[in-house]
């Protein structure tokens, strides 16, 4: 028994429970930069200033999951926080961009398939019981390239001439980071599998202990 004990001790770490983290804190003010976003684009009228904070926004993306594994500060409630964000984000960006009419339908169709078809799945494993599945760096490259081509689109959105380098690097990171988070929408099929068997595997064998 006290081998069992001391071996979920070390299994537990009590310091996943915290909530007040700097990772913690890094996405609250992402999140809180949202309305802002929408205020600076649909309120102030100020087009390149809402393009600007959108792409900051999308560029930090990686800072709190580095800060919180480089400083050890992974929280059970930065796992949900900092996906959360990262959807957020995106479907933010898409439809206020859409809206504004800064980009096309037809893409802005694809992408917001594939965030809904991706957010639904990892939802579905989750009710399943299904393990964490890691992030393929396939995934992480198509969404940093749409992270940066949806700010493009919006600098883009004029007749002056500065604004058409921006026209062509959004398409550019675009059209790689839509084929890119495609790609990785197939990808996960595989792990998602062997993840959903790995965790009712493990619920059953939980279950047999706590029944022995």
């Amino acid at each position: 028994m006290a081998t069992s004990e001391g071996a979920l001790a070390r299994t537990v770490d009590p310091e996943e429970d915290r909530i007040l983290t700097v990772p913690n804190a890094v996405t609250a003010v992402r999140l809180l930069c949202l309305p802002l976003f929408l205020w600076l684009l649909f309120g102030a009228g100020e087009q390149t200033a809402a393009a600007i904070l959108l792409g900051v926004l999308g560029a930090t993306d990686w800072v709190d999951g580095y800060v919180a594994r480089r400083w050890h500060q992974v929280s059970k409630l930065g796992k949900v926080l900092d996906p959360l964000a990262d959807r957020l984000l995106m479907l933010t960006a898409i439809l206020a961009t859409v809206v504004y009419g800064a980009v096309p339908g037809w893409f802005a169709a694809a992408t917001l398939a594939r965030e809904v078809l991706v957010s639904g799945a990892v939802l579905a494993l989750a009710v399943a019981g299904a393990r964490r599945i890691d992030v393929l760096w396939v995934g992480k490259a198509g969404t940093f390239g749409l992270m940066f081509a949806y700010p493009a689109f919006l600098l883009a959105d004029g007749n002056a001439a500065w604004q058409e380098p921006f026209y062509v690097f959004a398409w550019v990171a675009g059209i790689g980071g839509l084929v890119l988070a495609w790609i990785a929408a197939v990808a996960y099929l595989p792990p998602a599998r062997q993840a959903l068997a790995e965790g009712r595997a493990a619920r059953r064998a939980a279950a047999r202990g706590a029944a022995s």
